[in-house]
């Protein structure tokens, strides 16, 4: 699993993030955040402004972002907060990068179902490609981290990059996703399985067969 303790606090991380603050529409959108919880109830936001200053500095860094202590606490400031209630959800919650990642964040599913249906050969995919667990590949590309259940049991295995899943993998279709980010390419999300449109049976519908090519609402033939 990955390693949740924060990055060293050096003087060199004070120097790049000591003076973080939101950008001007990122502030926006904190400040949405923060209106929609009541009165004395504002700390509530400090997931979505966790989640926006790890995408600030994403952005930042062309990287998919992470939390700098610097950041951590400006976060705290903003909601006046003890810097170590924020740092307690940081570092719990999965979704939030304790240390610096590539520009593609590779999280492998490694649970149970997602091991019986092949993610070891994932796993060596990733491996062939340079990638080790927890560190930045030498082109800075990609990390890979080890993950516990994504929830997509059924179209195990999978692999969640950035902010996208891809479902239904064998080594050499995550290979053709990776080969797509690496060229700045854009591909498909969801299952990889051809014939399958999210998780029905592939090929082998017997019913609600107007659901494969669009969202179907089938409230007015029943």
């Amino acid at each position: 699993m990955a390693d949740r303790t924060p990055a060293p606090d050096t003087p060199e991380l004070r120097d790049r993030w000591g003076q973080f603050a939101f950008t001007d529409e990122n502030r926006k959108k904190a400040d949405w955040h923060i209106a929609k919880y009541p009165d004395g109830r504002q700390k509530s936001a400090v997931m979505p402004l966790l989640d926006l200053a790890q995408r600030q500095v994403g952005e930042e860094t062309d990287t998919q972002g992470w939390l700098p202590l610097p950041v951590i606490e400006y976060v705290a400031t903003y909601l006046d907060m003890p810097v170590i209630r924020v740092l307690e959800v940081a570092t719990f919650y999965f979704m939030y990068n304790m240390k610096p990642v590539g520009k593609y964040h590779v999280q492998v599913c490694g649970t149970t179902p997602c091991m019986l249906r092949g993610s070891d050969g994932l796993f060596e995919t990733c491996k062939s490609r340079g990638m080790k667990k927890g560190e930045v590949s030498e082109d800075g590309l990609w990390t890979l981290t080890e993950v516990e259940c994504m929830g997509n049991c059924a179209t195990a295995p999978m692999v969640q990059i950035n902010d996208d899943n891809y479902e239904d993998l064998t080594p050499e279709r995550l290979d053709a996703v990776l080969d797509a980010l690496a060229k700045g390419e854009l591909p498909k999300t969801g299952t990889q399985e051809p014939g399958r449109h999210t998780s029905e049976p592939a090929n082998t519908l017997s019913n609600l067969k107007e659901m494969v090519d669009s969202n179907h609402d089938y409230r007015g033939d029943w």
